[in-house]
């Protein structure tokens, strides 16, 4: 059916359906908003804003917005751009001093885009720091002064990486002259009256009118635990409901921001290799039952939200939650699903018996597993967390709907399998997990570059693997899959914290691999 037959409408009762298991009045909630050619529609808040008050969830409540935030960056730098102050092509090492070759030449743009290939500060600060630890950006950025390596070549591959925003955060500081918070309020948030949303740089400080978040421990109790890192240009803005649909509508007919400055915001990105990414600047460019959605979604300790807008229906959705029992992006879709008459069928998946199967890439060094989880097929890259995949009608393993934007999936064959990586092939063998001891590799690493060590022991609950940074400590249990392969999983809270120790033949060193952060090279220490 073509765009111009859709029908859209809001039906309350159909979408109060949606929310059903969210409306109570004793755990955390969520908030949600829909309009329609520019008119909210449908503004519901479910559930408590803090489990410790009767104070319920509205829809002019303050939540986190995460990474959704990233876009309002994307265009703060390109208002300074119109200015003729900067360019989307420069180095971001002109904006930013003292930073190592390995950072300081990727441009603005690349950063935006997610192909820079630069190394993920957030991930970084998580992984060896744990968290809840206070990291300031500008603690964070002294990384890049040292790091020496990359994960990739800027421009060759896609790889979301919170840290290239942290850098623009302090580019857009630094050109503007002032702090970000005033540079959001200035230019974007008061002319647009979003008189709501702000700037909140910590999670455990006090805001006005502020849902709390709610995470959950291994007993499924609520804890407050945060990621303790300080969160601007990547995730830091905490907007409404009504706030946000404010925004979208202005997203369609913009006052702030050129008809030029929007337009190359919502252009996907070209790799070297001429793949198309999906992702502009800040903005996932995707399709969704044949219509195309300009969208993001973001995510913190205890909450996350979704933006999604259909525009050629003048549909807008936002769904926000403070808490961690719920995908805003599974329910935004499903508002999409409810309000447009009319949306092409989704393909039936392909036919497919759950494995469990370990694949090693000897070019890359990559590691996925696959493993049946709650009766169906999962995979995890490189100690990630495990993804529940469906085969489509060629037998690829895709990842959900709602993951779209990261372009990626997985084909089995006879002798191994084969890993699409935004158009990069990487070509791996598969090999049956076995048990085995630490035996030498027990013992203390470190990586001069990161300023931080790792060391791997024996102890009364199983092989451990510790890391120490600049701020902070974690730990994580070990598992085998071969004799120099280990996957380590975090004894902390945030679940999709995890690694894969690949351990050199000769004993000298090992590669910490942890999803999006590619062989960071730790040495033995003697």
């Amino acid at each position: 059916m073509s765009i111009n037959s859709m029908r859209v409408r809001a039906d309350a009762e159909a979408l109060d359906v949606i929310f059903t298991t969210a409306n109570q009045c004793h755990l955390p909630g969520i908030a949600v908003g829909v309009a329609i050619d520019d008119v909210p529609v449908y503004r519901r808040g479910f559930g408590r804003a803090s489990m410790e008050l009767p104070v319920a969830l509205t829809p002019t409540t303050r939540m986190r917005i995460a990474s959704v935030t990233k876009h309002f960056t994307a265009l703060a730098f390109m208002l300074l751009q119109e200015q003729g102050l900067c360019s989307l092509d420069d180095a971001i090492g002109r904006h930013v001093p003292d930073l190592h070759d390995a950072t300081r030449h990727v441009t603005v743009r690349q950063l935006m885009g997610h192909t820079s290939g630069i190394r993920d500060l957030y991930a970084i600060t998580m992984l060896l720091h744990g968290t809840g630890r206070h990291v300031s950006d500008r603690e964070m950025i002294e990384y890049y002064r040292t790091i020496d390596d990359r994960d990739f070549e800027p421009g060759t591959n896609w790889s979301y990486n919170n840290g290239g925003y942290v850098l623009l955060t302090a580019a857009i500081e630094q050109i503007a002259g002032e702090p970000f918070e005033e540079v959001l309020r200035k230019r974007i948030f008061d002319p647009v009256g979003m008189h709501d949303s702000l700037l909140r740089r910590w999670d455990d400080d006090f805001v006005p009118n502020s849902a709390t978040l709610h995470m959950r421990n291994r007993q499924g109790e609520h804890t407050r635990d945060y990621m303790g890192m300080e969160l601007t240009g990547a995730g830091g803005i905490a907007s409404t409901v009504d706030d946000m649909l404010r925004w979208m509508k202005h997203m369609r007919s913009p006052v702030v921001g050129s008809a030029q400055t929007w337009q190359t915001m919502r252009e996907p990105h070209r790799l070297g290799s001429g793949f198309i990414t999906g992702y502009g600047l800040g903005l996932a460019i995707g399709r969704y039952r044949g219509v195309e959605t300009v969208s993001h979604n973001g995510g913190v300790l205890g909450g996350s939200a979704q933006m999604i807008s259909v525009p050629a229906l003048a549909l807008d959705v936002i769904v926000m939650t403070n808490g961690v029992d719920a995908s805003c992006a599974q329910l935004a879709n499903r508002v999409v699903d409810v309000c447009v008459e009319g949306l092409e069928t989704e393909p039936e998946p392909g036919v497919w018996d759950a494995k469990s199967t370990v694949y090693q890439s000897p070019g890359s060094g990559r590691v996925i597993q696959l493993s049946p989880q709650g009766g169906a097929q999962a995979l995890s890259i490189d100690g990630g967390p495990f993804i529940p995949v469906t085969p489509d009608q060629a037998g690829a393993l895709r990842f959900p709907v709602t993951m779209d934007f990261i372009r990626q999936w997985l084909c089995l064959d006879e002798t191994g399998a084969t890993f699409f990586d935004f158009g990069n092939a990487d070509r791996m063998d598969a090999f049956e997990p076995s048990t085995a001891s630490l035996g030498s590799h027990a013992g203390r690493y470190v990586c001069m570059a990161l300023g931080a060590s790792i060391e791997v022991r024996d102890t009364s609950d199983g092989p451990m693997l510790s890391t120490c940074g600049r701020h902070g400590r974690a730990d994580y249990l070990l598992s085998p899959l071969r004799s120099d392969i280990w996957r380590a999983d975090t004894c902390g809270p945030f679940s999709l914290l995890g690694a894969m120790l690949t351990f050199a033949e000769d004993g000298q060193s090992l590669a910490f691999t942890a999803g999006r952060l590619n062989r960071l090279t730790f040495r033995r220490e003697h």
